[in-house]
């Protein structure tokens, strides 16, 4: 209950600064102590309850899908140049894909999207059929969770946007920190404290008991 209200104070001051005029994304810093990023490596999917943005998303398919954006393997060939995979790179957030493709996915795509966390992941990205229905059902899943992939004792993520309620981003909040607290070696140990902040301002810290 304390965190809960500590979460809605930060949002009621970050939300008496100035406007801006796009809509600012509200980002969650998780700052960690006594823990080994090396010994501890954690690259995971959260499931998050309110939608924090709709991601671009990529599929490498047998075959052209109308609901997504598609890479099928006659196009593989002109990503041979490490050019066109960065300009994907930029263009996608995510990336899913057919599991009989996987192979040459691997091949053409895995030295540049693998270091940058985006080959597709059996976690959350491997599809067993190509279907409509499947296909519709990852983009949601997608879309319903944020990657945990760290690389330095600080955790930062897109938790929603300015404009979304305060009880549905307190709630994106508490469903990652206690996911993070569930896969961390000490739990709530090895949390030092929490930050909220939107795209244009300073992070408020948060106690934590």
């Amino acid at each position: 209950m304390e965190l809960k209200q500590e979460l809605k104070k930060a949002l009621e001051e970050l939300r008496k600064t100035e406007k801006r005029k796009f809509v600012q994304t509200v980002d969650l810093i998780i700052n960690l102590q006594k823990f080994d990023v090396k010994k501890t490596p954690i690259n995971t999917f959260i499931s998050i309850p309110h939608k924090a943005k709709d991601k671009k998303i990529c599929a490498f398919l047998e075959v052209k899908n109308k609901n997504i954006d598609t890479i099928t393997p006659s196009e593989f060939k002109k990503y041979s140049d490490k050019k066109e995979i960065k300009k994907i790179i930029k263009k996608y957030d995510f990336f899913i894909a057919q599991a009989s493709l996987m192979p040459q996915i691997a091949t053409t795509f895995g030295r540049v999207l693998g270091p940058v966390g985006k080959m597709p992941s059996p976690q959350l990205g491997i599809l067993m059929n190509a279907d409509d229905k499947t296909i519709g059902e990852a983009i949601e899943k997608i879309n319903q969770s944020v990657k945990v992939r760290l690389k330095e004792p600080s955790l930062k993520v897109a938790i929603g946007k300015e404009d979304m309620k305060d009880e549905d981003i307190i709630e994106n909040v508490l469903a990652v920190y206690n996911s993070m607290l569930n896969v961390l070696p000490r739990g709530k140990e090895n949390v030092k404290n929490i930050e909220l902040k939107f795209t244009m301002t300073k992070p408020k810290k948060i106690k934590i008991d």
